[in-house]
């Protein structure tokens, strides 16, 4: 059995025939959309293919890839689609522009980077894997440093990769102390990285007693989170708007 057919939600696939992401009149767009949105990750290198083609690769990601991700973003906000769901579709995008960039011959920019981990002392790294597949989806590319990451590596990653954004999650209180040491060594070398925090038992009132912390309530403020940082805001700002 494929991996995808592990995770399929009988209950909607009816909902999902009758409201596909609408590509016009080009078929070969539409095949590779549907593959995105139903996490097709045996067919979409057959169908990317098929569609470049005819078309040049920018707009195969553009009108086909980044549509459908668009599509998906919008069924996880309205709360149709789970985690399994978004990261499978992500998963399948991600072979899709894999193709691309074959055919480009280089890989297609990104709009930033974001550094994800789980706190030292946690293995509960399911926030964290819905963050990566979120922000992954929306253009952003991720380091995902893992789960029950030392706060050394944390710091190290940050300096190596220069990201526009760190997060780290939390599902203990116990694990959630890591955010304010890692913080503290930030600043202590000048680092002024937005820092967004989460998880279970993390709170507006413990990220923002610390400088760099941005309290992330939702995994689904990620991508807007990290639009910003890659803006320029400051995490002086990014509280302001995300935690008053």
């Amino acid at each position: 059995m494929a991996t995808a057919e592990v995770f399929v939600r009988y209950d909607l696939k009816k909902e999902l025939a009758e409201k596909k992401v609408a590509a016009g009149k080009d078929e070969l767009l539409q095949k590779v959309m549907d593959a995105v949105v139903n996490g097709d990750e045996d067919n979409i290198v057959a169908y990317v293919n098929e569609a470049l083609t005819v078309h040049d690769p920018l707009v195969v990601i553009r009108e086909g890839l980044v549509k459908a991700m668009d599509e998906v973003s919008r069924l996880w906000d309205e709360g149709i689609y789970y985690l399994p769901q978004t990261i499978i579709s992500s998963d399948t995008m991600l072979a899709g522009l894999e193709e691309c960039e074959k055919k480009m011959g280089h890989a297609v920019e990104k709009k930033g980077v974001v550094v994800t981990h789980t706190a030292e002392g946690d293995i509960h790294d399911l926030g964290q894997q819905i963050v990566n597949a979120l922000l992954r989806a929306n253009g952003f590319e991720v380091i995902d440093l893992g789960k029950d990451v030392p706060v050394d590596d944390v710091v190290n990653a940050v300096k190596q990769y220069k990201p526009a954004m760190l997060t780290g999650t939390a599902l203990m209180t116990t694990t959630m102390t890591a955010f304010n040491k890692i913080a503290n060594r930030l600043r202590r070398d000048g680092i002024e990285v937005p820092f967004v925090c989460g998880g279970g038992a993390v709170s507006l009132e413990y990220v923002t007693s610390f400088d760099l912390g941005i309290w992330g309530k939702e995994a689904q403020q990620a991508p807007p989170m990290a639009s910003d940082a890659v803006a320029g805001v400051s995490w002086t700002k990014m509280r302001e708007k995300y935690n008053s």
